[in-house]
């Protein structure tokens, strides 16, 4: 599938697979801006994600040695987009912080269904019922 993009920022990095059977494409940061509380690392792209189609972004594995989060723990990039792709994280109390040029995220573009509700009186019985919340073990 080919998913047109569009450099906005001279350091803009195209993503891509690090290796061959990997699910998300690397996210690089191409400009930072930073506030109190967060750093939002800039892509410096946009992206034209396919009609039933969703981008989910997430940080990459390695970002528990920056002792960084994804602020919204998963981004969700609707196909309507054409805005710039940023991540936002939390900041952290030392200096273990993403700087311009480094990956910072992954994309992942993936299909979805289309979802219509319909509303019930009751639900058909499951073993697992109403049970939640570490119900099934720890």
């Amino acid at each position: 599938m080919k998913v047109k993009i569009k450099k906005l920022h001279p350091r803009a990095v195209i993503p891509k697979y690090a290796k061959k059977d990997d699910a998300g494409m690397d996210l690089t940061a191409a400009d930072i801006d930073y506030d109190t509380h967060h750093i939002t690392y800039k892509t410096g792209l946009a992206m034209s994600i396919p009609e039933g189609y969703v981008g989910l972004l997430f940080p990459r594995s390695s970002i528990y040695k920056r002792r960084q989060f994804l602020a919204n723990s998963v981004g969700v990039i609707d196909s309507g987009y054409r805005g710039e792709i940023m991540l936002k994280l939390t900041r952290s109390n030392d200096e273990l912080e993403y700087c311009e040029g480094d990956r910072v995220g992954q994309i992942i573009i993936m299909p979805y269904p289309e979802i219509e509700f319909e509303e019930v009186k009751e639900l058909p019985a499951t073993q697992r019922g109403g049970a939640g919340f570490g119900s099934t073990g720890n």
